[in-house]
């Protein structure tokens, strides 16, 4: 079956960067879409970045534009999100999200398959 995990997070100073790794196994697919989404404490669940693994089409919210960049390694199914200029607004619970299907929005309910998530906290 499909799993997700994230790795890479932690607690950061503003203007640091943080690498977050996303490792995907159980996939059939030739062609999926995969976002990262983060939360934060009362807050909803708020799309960053998605790439279509197929295409590398990528799409960013406007928040993290020219700061995170996302992108894929295909032979070890993999996709990273490097977070650079790290501001404290970009504090929360980072989670890796796929879906076979295309990327046409930041809608967290067209997602299948979540990772467990993992902490990014800026000072």
């Amino acid at each position: 079956h499909v799993q997700l995990v994230e790795s890479g997070g932690g607690s950061v100073q503003a203007g640091e960067s943080l690498r977050l790794t996303c490792v995907a196994s159980g996939f059939t697919y030739s062609a999926y879409c995969v976002a990262w989404f983060r939360q934060a404490p009362g807050k909803g669940r708020e799309g960053v970045a998605r790439i279509y693994v197929g295409s590398g089409s990528t799409y960013y919210a406007d928040s993290v534009k020219g700061r995170f960049t996302i992108s894929q390694d295909n032979a070890k199914n993999t996709i990273y999100l490097q977070m650079n200029s790290l501001k404290p607004e970009d504090t929360g619970m980072y989670y890796c999200a796929a879906d076979p299907g295309g990327c046409p929005a930041f809608v967290s309910s067209a997602f299948r398959y979540w990772g467990q998530g993992t902490q990014v906290t800026v000072s």
